[in-house]
């Protein structure tokens, strides 16, 4: 019997939170206990990373989780998947995702008897306290995406369509309004604001195209839209037209050179100029805790029903935290934050081998 409760002391599991931004993979003991190995690797978007660099991504986090004398130890492997769904076993996003994990576990000498693909945000509801099976669930890192969660499998969801169709509210779509209002500045569209200099030094303009410092006179008068923005001031004239036609061009091409999603490295920018008082900015912040208070209100939650929030925006520290918080309190609801999909992957990757 001793050597029986070795053997399984010396078992282990993998639980991975694959997102569009980066793979994160845990080791951990079979029974209980904390991570003892953990690794990250590149995006791990089941629908848009392409199967060759998933793969490679989903190995190099797995190599630096799992030391190479323990790999034969391993006997079951959970992922919560970006872009993922287990609504059908044919789903394109789970099969790819299965795909590519089967080939980077075969590469590293990982043989594990459960190899289960659950969606992100099953695996980030799964990571609360308790490790709950019912509830609501809402991921706002570079994507957002809102899901009702039942018997740990997620049966309703709102947005996460993803950045070209959906995904309001998320850091893709902070960091694209705040290219778009720094373009409106520019071509006279919309007032001024501090954006404008930083997205263009984050995308290489110029330092002779640039604006100058924005000037704080924000909180005079009444409060415009961000998309508007305050009246055009000296500041904004002093920009001159020719400065001005030279950013966009540096712009434009700047932000098509590169994936869409990398808009998403622009989001904090626009934090920190909400912090500095920018009113565009605070109003970008403002929009994407209505669009998801939105997301979250499209799956009809009860007063205090259980929201286990995750992703970078909602964290202790994140700039949508006091927002949405704010907008959530009248309807009686609370977030219960992770910080991500890692713990929960491991919860179901120790279920998935003992059912």
């Amino acid at each position: 019997m001793n050597s029986d409760l070795n053997q399984t002391s010396a078992l282990y599991v993998v639980g991975l939170d694959a997102g569009g931004t980066r793979t994160r993979a845990v080791l951990a003991p079979l029974r209980d206990g904390g991570p003892e190995g953990e690794g990250v690797g590149g995006p791990g978007n089941a629908l848009t990373v392409p199967g060759a660099q998933l793969t490679e991504h989903l190995a190099e986090a797995l190599a630096h989780a799992v030391p190479e004398a323990l790999r034969s130890r391993v006997v079951a492997v959970a992922g919560g998947f970006a872009g993922a769904s287990r609504t059908a076993p044919d789903e394109p996003g789970r099969v790819k995702a299965h795909a590519a994990l089967t080939v980077a576990l075969s590469r590293l000498g990982i043989d594990a008897a459960s190899v289960e693909i659950h969606s992100d945000i099953e695996a980030a509801f799964a990571s609360a306290p308790g490790h709950p099976a019912d509830g609501l669930a809402l991921v706002a890192g570079t994507g957002a995406v809102a899901a009702r969660i039942t018997a740990r499998a997620c049966t309703t969801t709102a947005g996460g369509d993803g950045w070209l169709l959906g995904d309001d509210g998320g850091g893709f779509w902070i960091g694209r309004e705040a290219v778009r209002v720094a373009l409106r500045m520019a071509d006279g569209r919309g007032g001024p604001t501090a954006l404008a200099a930083s997205v263009g030094r984050a995308l290489g303009v110029p330092e002779d195209v640039l604006p100058g410092e924005a000037p704080r006179p924000y909180a005079e008068g009444p409060r415009a839209s961000y998309a508007e923005g305050p009246r055009t001031s000296h500041h904004e004239r002093s920009w001159t037209r020719a400065r001005r036609e030279a950013y966009r061009m540096h712009v434009l091409p700047a932000v098509m050179a590169e994936p869409p999603v990398h808009l998403a490295r622009l989001a904090p920018l626009v934090t920190e100029a909400a912090r500095d008082k920018d009113v565009i900015a605070a109003g970008i912040l403002d929009a994407a805790a209505d669009h998801l208070t939105t997301t979250l209100r499209a799956l009809e939650p009860r007063s205090g029903e259980r929201i286990v929030a995750t992703g970078g925006l909602l964290g202790p520290d994140g700039p949508l935290n006091a927002r949405l918080t704010a907008r959530l309190h009248p309807l009686g609801l609370t977030l219960d934050r992770v910080a991500d999909g890692c713990r929960g992957a491991v919860a179901l990757a120790r279920l998935g081998y003992e059912g």
